[in-house]
Parts: C-alpha cells; sequence; structure tokens
C-alpha cells in the first residue's frame, strides 16, 4: 500500500506543478488522489485557501482544532491601514519570499473601530466601522492568491468607543462620568453579556468572510483594576474575574469551533511565569484550556531587571524567550490533550524608550536569536510584531 500511495503522490506532483497558477490544479488533484486513495491524504485547499469550512460535529463542549491540518503559521502583524493601503504591497512581497506565511490583520482595533465598511445590522447596533480597509472582499482574495493564512484580530475589551457610545457597557465614577485608565483609554465590562455577543458576532462576520483564526486581544480588565473597582460603577455577576474571562473565551470557542475558524488568544508572556492575574482576570493554563492557539507577548523589553536571570532582558533576546518558554511549558504541559498550539509574539522593534544602556537596537541579529530559542524550546510558531507594520530584513525565519 506504501507503494502505491508513493506512486499517487508522485503523479500528483507531476500532475500539479508549483506556483499561484497550479493552484486549481493542486485542488483537482487532491480530489482524485484522495479518491484513489480512498482517504484524505492531501489537503484540497492546501491549509490557507478560501474561506473557511464548518467543522465536523465532535463531542458537545470539548475543544477540537477544526484545521488540525494547517502548517506552522508564522507571520506578521498588520494594522488596518497598511491592509488597506500601499504597505500591503511591501508586506505581501515579504511574504512571497521568505517562509512567513500569515497575516494577524485588525478587524476590530484598538480604539474600538471595526475597520472595515460592514453593512451587518447586528454590528452596526454596538459597532462603528471605518473605511481603513475599503474593499474587504479584494482583500481577501489578495491574500489567498498570495497563499496568505488570514488571521482576523478583535481587540475586545479595551474599546473607547464603545465605552463612549453606551456607557452602561463600561466602568463608570459614581458622579456618573465615564472611566478611562491612564492614556485616556476605555474599556468595556466583561461581566456584560452583550459585549460578549456583540464581539463573537464581528468574529463570525470574518469567519464568513474567510478569515481561517479569530486571535482575541485584550481579552481582560484594565490593568489595576482591583486597586481601583471599588470607586467604581458596573454590573457584574457572582463569577471572579478571573471565571468570567474564561467563560467569554469558552463562549467564543463554542461559537466559532462549528464554523471551522480556530480561536487564538493574546496574553502577557509573564503570565506564564507568575500565579493567576486576579486584578485583570487573567489565568494563563484557564484561558489555554479554552483555544486552540495561545500567543504569549514575550518581548524581551517587556520584562524588567532580573526576569531570567537576565539585567536587562532587552539586551538578552535569546535567553529571555528561552526562559519565557520554558515556563510556558511547565504551566501548560499539566493541562494534557488541552494544550493548545503555543504561537507566541516576538519582538522586531526597538524599545529605546527604556533609556541607554537597558536596550540595543533590533536587527537580524536579534530576531533571528528569538527564534533560535523558540526552536530550541520546542516552539516552531511564532508572530512578529512591530507597531509601524516595518520588518526586519534578511532575518532567518526557517
Amino acid at each position: 500500500m506504501d507503494i502505491i500511495l508513493a506512486t499517487l503522490m508522485l503523479l500528483y506532483n507531476l500532475m500539479t506543478g508549483n506556483g499561484e497558477e497550479s493552484i486549481s490544479a493542486k485542488q483537482l488533484g487532491a480530489a482524485y488522489l484522495n479518491a484513489s486513495a480512498g482517504k484524505a491524504i492531501v489537503s484540497s485547499d492546501l491549509g490557507v485557501f478560501g474561506p473557511a469550512q464548518p467543522a465536523p460535529a465532535g463531542e458537545p463542549g470539548k475543544k477540537a482544532d477544526p484545521q488540525p491540518a494547517t502548517p506552522p503559521i508564522k507571520g506578521v502583524y498588520v494594522t488596518a491601514h497598511s491592509a488597506g493601503g500601499e504597505r500591503m504591497k511591501s508586506l505581501l512581497g515579504l511574504l512571497d519570499n521568505t517562509a512567513l506565511n500569515s497575516m494577524v490583520i485588525d478587524i476590530k482595533d484598538d480604539n474600538g473601530y471595526i475597520t472595515y465598511p460592514t453593512k451587518t445590522p447586528e454590528l452596526l447596533g454596538l459597532g462603528t466601522p471605518q473605511k481603513y480597509i475599503r474593499d474587504i472582499g479584494s482583500l481577501m482574495t489578495t491574500l489567498s492568491q498570495h497563499r496568505v493564512y488570514p488571521i482576523a484580530r478583535v481587540v475586545v475589551f479595551k474599546d473607547s468607543v464603545l465605552a463612549r457610545k453606551q456607557p452602561d457597557l463600561s466602568f463608570r465614577y459614581k458622579d456618573g462620568t465615564l472611566w478611562k485608565n491612564g492614556k485616556g483609554e476605555g474599556f468595556v465590562n466583561p461581566y456584560r453579556k452583550e459585549v460578549w455577543e456583540y464581539n463573537v458576532a464581528i468574529a463570525k462576520e470574518a469567519a464568513k468572510l474567510g478569515f481561517k483564526e479569530i486571535q482575541f486581544d485584550y481579552v481582560r480588565f484594565p490593568e489595576g483594576f482591583e486597586k481601583k473597582a471599588d470607586a467604581l460603577v458596573f454590573d457584574k455577576t457572582e463569577l471572579s474575574r478571573v471565571d468570567t474571562v474564561a467563560a467569554f473565551v469558552k463562549y467564543a470557542r463554542e461559537q466559532l469551533e462549528p464554523l471551522g475558524v480556530r480561536v487564538s488568544v493574546d496574553i502577557f508572556g509573564y503570565a506564564a511565569s507568575v500565579p493567576a492575574a486576579e486584578g485583570i482576570g487573567q489565568d494563563f493554563t484557564k484561558i489555554s484550556e479554552e483555544v486552540h492557539v495561545i500567543s504569549p507577548m514575550v518581548y524581551p523589553s517587556h520584562y524588567s531587571t532580573g526576569w531570567f536571570d537576565q539585567q536587562n532582558p532587552d539586551l538578552s533576546p535569546y535567553e529571555t524567550i528561552k526562559g519565557a518558554m520554558v515556563d510556558t511549558h511547565k504551566k501548560l504541559d499539566p493541562i494534557g490533550e488541552t494544550k493548545p498550539i503555543i504561537r507566541p509574539w516576538i519582538q522586531d522593534f526597538t524599545a529605546s524608550w527604556l533609556g541607554t544602556g537597558h536596550y540595543t537596537k533590533y536587527t537580524k541579529a536579534q530576531v533571528d536569536a528569538q527564534i533560535q530559542a523558540l526552536a530550541d524550546t520546542g516552539i516552531n510558531e511564532f508572530l512578529l510584531w512591530n507597531a509601524g507594520n516595518k520588518y526586519t530584513a534578511g532575518v532567518n525565519y526557517r
């Protein structure tokens, strides 16, 4: 049987060739090959093309990866402005010519704006769309043509737009004025089910548009919330903050998994190295048990003196990333079969705000060092963060 399968695979490769022009041939060839073999041995959508497909029904409530055949994801962050503007050309060129294969694109951004002109009534009720990405359909077609695995980033509870629009869904002082953090940013209340449903509705539309994964960010209460909660007016239930955030993640995954999309969550990197962050409601393990992918933000610049025995972690990217991954494995190994894919965010920016002697310019060497540290700890997926979407040339993405 092995000889027969090998022969079929040879015929498939001869029949389909290489390059974008052979996409249809590959899909047709895969169909013939799978039919001949009597089982699926080649993915007809190649893991990256077309809209997400409904996943087979699994055991109710039990997590199951809807895309088990997806290759390792190595991606970059892309703002809506870049996705809808001229910078997209250079970003597509980067992916065309390297081992990178994915883009994380803002669909609901850090302010709370929906980044394309949606016409869905359910979203327009609470949401405020913009035209940063003027033609979302055209964007999705382009991503498919370039074989880009598209991930929709949805910023959940940091939402200045919705907080202003509907203060009862946010946090207020006792005089009725809206609470904001030190940067003037508003958050909405994770206890409110309407907020859950709104963000998941955005995610569902992203799935229909063709995104293969939904990445939820700011899945937490504001930083330092435990110190200010008593001075604020907001609705809450009997659940703790940790259990409330975990319940949202579970709800989102159960709503989205049947659509064939993965669910991922960004989380502070240090969450893997400390007990649950009760103040902001993040428990690394509880969240990880409910997602297909966990993305700890392990930027060396975000660790302070002493982490992983480093005087200045930003100057030691290899040691810092390796230490963070060792702690991540220790935290997640005990959860067994519910352990998600670990796909960290790593640093491709220079943290000059740390001050002279505490930071270094991040070049190819520093980015390579982080990727090597991931490889040395058994991690073969990663995402690169640069707020301006300007990524270092010549990096060995493997």
